[in-house]
Parts: C-alpha cells; sequence; structure tokens
C-alpha cells in the first residue's frame, strides 16, 4: 500500500511474464508499470522492484500514480525466484536496506533435447544461464551469465570454451545473432534506459546503439536478410507493444503491434513475410501470426496457452506450454495455414520471465539448446546491511526534488 493510500503496488502476471502493477483504491482501475517483480515505494520519491536479481528505481509520483523518468539498476546481486519473481530484499524508513545477496538457481547447465525429450548434457561450465542463441551455422551458443549482473557469453561447441562477449557496466540480455552470424544483437541499460544494442560477434570493437527513445526496448528477432530488427517496446500506457527497425537509412523505428494488451517475442518466418508472437488479448498468452509488414489478418497457432514463439528453418513454429514443447507445421504458400499443435516432449526447463524464448532450435529442427537447473542448487548463507542507503539511492536516481 502506498504511504496516502490511494493505492496498491504488486507483482502480476505469470511466471512467464512478470511485471509491476498498480491498482487504485478509488477507482478500481488496475494497470502495468515495467516488467519486474517485488515492488516496494520508498519515501524518498521512488519505485523500487526487483528484475532478474538487480534492484531497478524509477522516480515515483504517489499522487499521479504514475512514474517520471525511466528505470536504473541501483543494487545487483539480490537473491530472486527465477519462477514467482519473490526477492529477498527489505528496506526501513530510515533508509537502511537489508538483502540477501545472490540469484536463486545459479547453478544451471545447458543440454540438448531431441524432439522425442531424450537430453545430453553440453560440456559447459554451470552458470546462471537463460536465453541460450545457437549462431546461424550451429557452431556456438550465445547466452546471458546472469551473475552480480548480466552479460553476454558465447559457447563454443567444438572447441568447449566460454568467451564473455558484452563489458561496460549494465546488465545486457536477449542475444540475437545476425543471420550472417557476423554480430549480436542485445538489449543493455548502457548508461541509462534499457535500449537494443549490437556488437560484433568476434568480439572485437564496441557496441551500437540501434534504438533510443524514453521506454525500455527488449530485441526479438532478425529479418532473413539481416535487414529489419522486431523488437519490443515497454509502454507504461499500452503495455508490450511490437516494433520494427531497418538498420539501414534513418533507423526509424516503426510500430507494428501497439493495443491495449501485450504483444510480444516477434518471430520472422523463414521467408521474413509473417511474425509470430505471444499476446495476452485473450486473458492469457497464447501464440498468434501476422502477415509482415501488413495489412492482413491474424491466425492463432496455440490451443492451450502458449509463450517463447520460435520459427523452423523448415517453417515450424515452436512453443511452451508450461512444461510442453509443441511444435505446429505451417505453410504459407499460397496462403498461410497451420496444422494442430503437436506435443514434442515435456520437461522441466527453465521458463522465460518475458516470454521470448528461453531456448533455440538446431538449423535442421531436430533437437533444441535447453536450460535445465542443476539438482544441487546454490544456497544463500548471510544477510547484507547497508546503511544510509537512501543517500545513495537519490545519487544514482534523481527525482528532482529538494
Amino acid at each position: 500500500m502506498l504511504p496516502n493510500g490511494k493505492a496498491v503496488l504488486f507483482t502480476g502476471g505469470s511466471a512467464n511474464d512478470l511485471h509491476v502493477g498498480i491498482r487504485s483504491q478509488q477507482s478500481g482501475e488496475r494497470r502495468d508499470l515495467m516488467g519486474g517483480a517485488r515492488p516496494s515505494y520508498a519515501p524518498t520519491g521512488h519505485l523500487v522492484y526487483a528484475q532478474a536479481g538487480t534492484l531497478m528505481a524509477v522516480p515515483f509520483d504517489p499522487q499521479r500514480l504514475g512514474v517520471n523518468g525511466s528505470p536504473v539498476p541501483v543494487l545487483e546481486g539480490v537473491l530472486q525466484s527465477p519462477s514467482t519473481g519473490v526477492a529477498q530484499y527489505s528496506f526501513s524508513s530510515t533508509g537502511s536496506v537489508a538483502y540477501v545477496a545472490g540469484i536463486q538457481g545459479t547453478r544451471r547447465k545447458l543440454v540438448w533435447v531431441d524432439r522425442k525429450g531424450a537430453e545430453q548434457p553440453l560440456p559447459a561450465p554451470l552458470h546462471s544461464y537463460r536465453s541460450p542463441r545457437l549462431s546461424p551455422d550451429g557452431r556456438r551458443v550465445a547466452a546471458v551469465i546472469a551473475e552480480q549482473g548480466a552479460n553476454i557469453w558465447l559457447y563454443d561447441l567444438a572447441r568447449e570454451t566460454l568467451t564473455r562477449l558484452t563489458f561496460g557496466g549494465g546488465n545486457s540480455n536477449t542475444p540475437i545473432w545476425t543471420p550472417d552470424g557476423k554480430r549480436i544483437a542485445f538489449n543493455s541499460s548502457f548508461g541509462g534506459p534499457v535500449h537494443v544494442f549490437w556488437q560484433l560477434a568476434d568480439g572485437s570493437g564496441t557496441a551500437e546503439s540501434l534504438t533510443a527513445g524514453e521506454y525500455q526496448h527488449i530485441d526479438g528477432s532478425w529479418s532473413p536478410d539481416g535487414q529489419v530488427l522486431a523488437f519490443v517496446e515497454l509502454n507504461p500506457v499500452t503495455g508490450r507493444d511490437i516494433w520494427t527497425l531497418h538498420v539501414s537509412g534513418d533507423r526509424k523505428p516503426q510500430p507494428f503491434l501497439r493495443t491495449q494488451f501485450n504483444e510480444t517475442a516477434p518471430s520472422f518466418s523463414p521467408d521474413g513475410r509473417w511474425l509470430a508472437y505471444a499476446s495476452d488479448e485473450s486473458g492469457r498468452y497464447e501464440i498468434y501470426v501476422q502477415p509482415y509488414p501488413g495489412p492482413g489478418g491474424k491466425w492463432q497457432i496455440s490451443t492451450e496457452g502458449g509463450t517463447e514463439p520460435a520459427w523452423g528453418h523448415n517453417g515450424e513454429i515452436f512453443y511452451r506450454s508450461g512444461d510442453k514443447m509443441i511444435a505446429v507445421e505451417t505453410k504459407t504458400q499460397p496462403s498461410f495455414s497451420a496444422d494442430k499443435p503437436k506435443v514434442l516432449f515435456v520437461g522441466q526447463y527453465v521458463l522465460s520471465l518475458l516470454t521470448m524464448a528461453n531456448y533455440d532450435v538446431s538449423p535442421n529442427g531436430q533437437r533444441f539448446v535447453m536450460i535445465k537447473e542443476d539438482e544441487q542448487a546454490a544456497t544463500a548463507t548471510q544477510i547484507n546491511v547497508v546503511l544510509n542507503w537512501f543517500e545513495e539511492l537519490k545519487q544514482k536516481v534523481p527525482t528532482g526534488k529538494k
């Protein structure tokens, strides 16, 4: 409850898509504010919440019930459940913060899973992996390792080596290879709001910004020719919207799907003429397909809920429904059509918190690289206390008030 009693902050959504919400006590209106969980209001005028083991803060107006700026990371390495979003922190009215350090489930392994569910562990070391992405030639895996901050790492399948790609502060997430395999796009909070960047996959050079603006951006999918990037914008009014960006020319983004519902996790078809995505317009997330760039109608692909869509090279659409991996055969000529969803296998592999695919499919469509919790997950051993933390908070995230 906010101190003035006007509204309640809460964690909403599901394990696949947690978000910070607010509900007015007077009107009963309920709306999403941003992706994240475990929100708290600080008397400094900040909304504090957790996102992937990092405490984020943004100036917040308790009268208007809205944010006044972009979120900034203020404390990393806070123990947070990947499934419920529960983060182990608390602060006092006098400005001290207590938290349990670590990220729950830091011991994760990368595994191959074939279409029948047979599993084969990769020899990569245990880490807090998420968002694995195979290179176009199938020889490397780009993945996020979220341990005291999130960065993109590359695992060479033949040499069995793990190399860090991103540096420079901030949290970097959701890597996607360009179709030619030369670059990797990702979203990061380098020096400001979360936007999309790209960087040479050989590690040379520095990250270059692809998107800008006041709202957060999450990269989603490249068109087959590598000219168009589909990404998600987190808008405080309309929620999650899908935009596209032509990387040549003026790089001015164009909205593709912007409604009162959440549309997320865009995935281009192999011919570049269709986009699969997840939307909660029915009251739960389902997978849909629409022609790109449009116009045209949409087709619902999933039948019993679905998240994490990924389009295989042979035209199949893969998605997840709970512990199920599901495949749907499609045809795009002479018009679009989709067969009945078919369950490939069932297994307890790590789900995505943002409905983006937390797995990837091999170029031949015969197996998947997935993430599995290690049986001996790390446990927390201490509680940390930081005195006068509000002073640090005000310095990192000015509110404009004295």
